[in-house]
């Protein structure tokens, strides 16, 4: 599990999935300080008492946000050549996705 994003970021919490379900998944991100916020499997032996829905709630709303957001061919296929092209069309793309909701009947 990737547990080190950069020299200067230092996480509070790993959320994931139940596919990182895994005691040695757990165990180090603890050995560094870090919430592990990983739901149980349904077989798991020795499931934690206390999990942080609120959390997974809003992994879930990431998830359903990047899964919009690669509809659009041109961010899914990276077509931006430069980091600024690839941004503007980001935030464009943000923006369809904001207005939709408001303007449907």
């Amino acid at each position: 599990m990737l547990l080190g994003p950069g020299p200067d970021v230092d996480p509070r919490a790993v959320v994931a999935d139940k596919g990182y379900d895994a005691k040695t998944n757990r165990e180090a991100a603890r050995k560094r300080g870090i919430c592990p916020v990983i739901p149980s499997r349904s077989n798991t032996i020795g499931k934690p008492k206390l999990f942080a829905k609120v959390l997974h709630k809003a992994r879930a709303r990431i998830e359903q946000m990047m899964g919009k957001i690669k509809r659009f061919k041109r961010i899914a296929l990276r077509c931006g050549k430069t980091a600024r092209n690839y941004a503007s069309f980001l935030a464009l793309v943000c923006g369809f996705i904001l207005i939709k909701p408001v303007h449907t009947a």
